[in-house]
């Protein structure tokens, strides 16, 4: 999966670099267009759109959203899918914004750290960023660092959701280069 992913995202300094962003939208072939504006999932996937970009020239690293390589949910189911992307990269963020419709996100969260932790791969866990609106409240976030051992982050505004990111990607990036977490190369 690590190659195929390479193979369909557009190069970027750290190609190898691979990092997963996961969010609350509705890409266009699930039917976002027939379920009124779709302003509010517009609003959301820019957001998403925004931190992959702000990643990619800023950090050098191929960050990617699920709908990139097109791989068709027909092929791959959207829960295999988020799955074998979450293994296959260096870094996982899942993004939690307050206005965003956060059931969906929150199980694909929940099935991807579910997988971390049945794996027993402790350094997946290291690998994984839940970073939310700091206006979302949950229970579940709790338990994210308990049960599943991933960092949690809140932020007040994009600029802060790509530093937050950023400081994040580029600690696991350090940890590869000095051996503290295996290189997945």
């Amino acid at each position: 999966m690590r190659d195929r992913l390479r193979d369909a995202l557009d190069p970027v300094p750290r190609e190898r670099f691979l990092v997963y962003l996961m969010g609350p939208y509705k890409s266009i072939d699930s039917g976002s267009e027939a379920d009124g504006d779709g302003d509010g999932d517009d609003e959301l996937f820019d957001l998403l759109v925004t931190l992959r970009d702000r990643l990619r020239t800023e950090s050098g690293v191929n960050a990617f959203l699920a709908v990139d390589p097109e791989i068709p949910l027909e092929e791959v189911d959207a829960a295999t899918q988020s799955i074998a992307f979450a293994r296959a990269s260096n870094a996982v963020v899942f993004v939690l914004p307050f206005s965003g419709e956060n059931l969906g996100v929150g199980i694909e969260v929940g099935s991807v750290l579910e997988d971390v932790y049945q794996s027993d791969d402790p350094e997946r866990a290291e690998r994984t960023l839940v970073v939310h609106e700091a206006d979302v409240r949950s229970a579940m976030l709790g338990g994210v660092t308990r049960r599943w051992d991933a960092t949690v982050y809140d932020y007040q505004d994009v600029d802060e959701l790509v530093f937050r990111t950023k400081e994040f990607v580029g600690n696991v990036i350090a940890r590869e280069a000095t051996g503290s977490l295996s290189s997945l190369e």
